[in-house]
């Protein structure tokens, strides 16, 4: 308002100057627009660090709703949309955005100033006034014409700059495996085409907006330069005064910046609208697990927890674990025992009685840990990175490391646990990262800790030293690991053999296996004695899997022993 009000006291002081010459009027007026742009200057300020403000809310305030839904909706969101365009949804859009909260302020203020010049040049003058008023919308009509161009071309910039984030950040995640294989040529080359096709797209965005930019800048001066001849010959005839003229041009003047600011707010909101069409994507992404509306606690006390599909009992306390031909069925029932999907038709886990899916979910995660066969490596210092409950005890945190026997891990880091651990764990081995996984599981300390295939990256010696150190860590507490390996399962309190998708046997490891024993010399007949061949083969191949190749000419390398009786066969590593 500050600015609007200038030209009114801009032209008022070149008539009272005229009229009187350099008398109190002038010096009077004078101050006056001295005192209005000492305001304007404070005010911008303010204006400034306000805008700056709201944009740096909305912005943050969408990449926190962002983290909260990939945090809550992890697996669907991954599911549906590629990592890649999820980190370019919150690198690119957020800030997008932002910007229309930024832009309001502008936008409210020239709107209220449009409507208050409107009326003095109105009053002053009705056919400069309606010259001036009518020849800014018709300005903005021109202008708005190429914004719709603008707006599709940068929509299309935005679809191959997601490609290529999608495409960069598969590729820089699987460098180690495209270099084994030979394909990094034929991946470089791929996103050097997605790379030129971001760059034409862009080049095209650039053209449009160019355009834009120099008929900001024509038709608000021809619409200048008309308002000022037009006025001009209306002081000749003397139907306005000079000042009048000289509060008209001002004016003028200023009504290019509402101009301005609408043609960029139309900007601001076509890529807004695009970001916000990315963002929703992302938002709307069906969760595979919600709070239910009425919950169920869950029993204080540790309980049993039951798998109805498949027949699987845990009893509290127990270190138990499965085993299948088909290792799917076997993660499958893992994952429903953590409730990682609310959707499937099949009957819900119970503990305790409780439905899994009736409890709150938070008290489930709290009480129920899985942790998957593929480790999920994250940034930052070791302690915190395996401490994810934050309970600050190092010296639980160092007899977890040595449970997962991965001493060696922080041999490798400088500064052992207090040392960084790179992007995605990418400077540690396989089996380094399966160890400092199964650390962190260790160290939640869970009720019931599922665990899914946890020693099958490490030789076998490691595994022994695993299995060994794993009942007493877990001592009281129910732990179901998935696994064929004897070396584990020899260590367990039961068994369980799952045969298409349903247990089909359960018993310790000796016994299963000596009941194979007597099944193969025909002393044991049944189905019996079929579940303890099915598990003789499931167990056998998991050896075989890892037995060393023998070189030609040659005698087989010895094997290191099992602790399994009643087997020859030598022990490996898991599959």
């Amino acid at each position: 308002m500050t600015q609007a009000a200038a030209p009114y006291v801009l032209g008022r002081a070149v008539d009272d100057g005229l009229r009187t010459g350099v008398m109190s009027a002038l010096v009077t007026w004078s101050g006056v627009l001295l005192g209005l742009w000492v305001l304007r200057s404070l005010s911008g300020v303010l204006a400034h660090r306000v805008d700056v403000a709201n944009w740096l809310r909305a912005c943050l305030g969408t990449i926190h709703l962002m983290g909260d839904t990939v945090a809550t909706k992890g697996e669907s969101v991954r599911r549906t949309i590629a990592t890649g365009e999820v980190v370019a949804t919150v690198a690119s859009d957020s800030p997008r955005i932002g910007e229309v909260y930024a832009f309001v302020g502008r936008f409210l203020g020239g709107l209220v100033a449009y409507v208050a010049v409107a009326v003095i040049l109105l009053n002053a003058s009705a056919t400069l006034g309606l010259a001036v008023l009518l020849g800014i919308p018709v300005v903005a009509g021109i202008l708005a014409l190429i914004v719709k161009p603008l707006q599709a071309r940068q929509s299309e910039h935005r679809e191959q700059n997601g490609r290529l984030t999608v495409l960069g950040s598969d590729t820089v995640s699987g460098l180690r495996i495209l270099r084994g294989i030979g394909g990094e040529e034929a991946f470089t080359a791929r996103y050097r085409a997605q790379s030129q096709r971001v760059r034409e797209a862009g080049v095209r965005v650039a053209g449009t907006q160019s355009l834009l930019d120099m008929m900001q800048t024509l038709l608000p001066g021809l619409f200048l330069a008309g308002v000022l001849w037009y006025g001009a010959r209306l002081a000749i005839a003397g139907d306005i005064e000079p000042g009048q003229l000289v509060a008209f041009y001002g004016y003028a003047a200023f009504l290019t910046t509402p101009l301005n600011d609408a043609t960029q707010g139309v900007q601001i909101l076509t890529r807004a609208r695009i970001a916000t069409a990315r963002v929703l994507t992302v938002l709307r992404t069906t969760p595979a697990v919600s709070e239910s509306a009425s919950t169920t606690p869950l029993p204080t006390e540790p309980s049993d927890l039951v798998d109805p599909t498949s027949g699987l009992r845990v009893e509290p306390g127990r270190l138990v674990a499965l085993v299948a031909a088909d290792p799917d069925e076997t993660a499958a029932i893992a994952t429903r025992l953590g409730r990682f999907e609310d959707a499937s038709e099949l009957p819900s886990p119970t503990y305790g009685g409780v439905p899994l899916t009736t409890a709150p979910l938070a008290e489930v995660r709290r009480r129920i840990v899985v942790s998957e066969a593929t480790p999920s490596i994250f940034t930052g210092v070791l302690a915190s990175e395996l401490d994810v409950r934050d309970s600050g005890d190092r010296s639980r945190i160092e007899a977890a490391v040595r449970v997962a026997d991965a001493g060696d891990v922080l041999d490798s880091l400088p500064g052992g646990l207090d040392g960084a651990v790179a992007e995605k764990g990418r400077t540690l081995s396989g089996g380094q990262r399966q160890r400092v996984s199964l650390a962190r599981a260790l160290l939640t300390d869970a009720e019931v800790l599922v665990m899914i295939e946890p020693t099958s990256a490490v030789d076998a010696h490691t595994e022994a030293r695993i299995a060994s150190r794993l009942r007493p860590a877990r001592e009281g507490r129910t732990t179901v690991v998935v696994t064929a390996s004897p070396l584990v399962l020899d260590r367990v309190d039961e068994v369980v053999l799952v045969v298409d998708g349903k247990v089909a046997t359960r018993g310790a490891h000796h016994d299963l296996m000596h009941d194979a024993e007597l099944a193969a010399r025909g002393d044991l007949v049944g189905a019996r004695a079929r579940a303890a061949m099915a598990y003789r083969r499931v167990v056998s191949r998991s050896v075989d899997d890892y037995a060393p190749a023998e070189t030609p000419g040659t005698p087989p390398p010895t094997a290191p022993p099992t602790p399994t009786t009643g087997t020859t066969t030598p022990a490996g590593g898991a599959r």
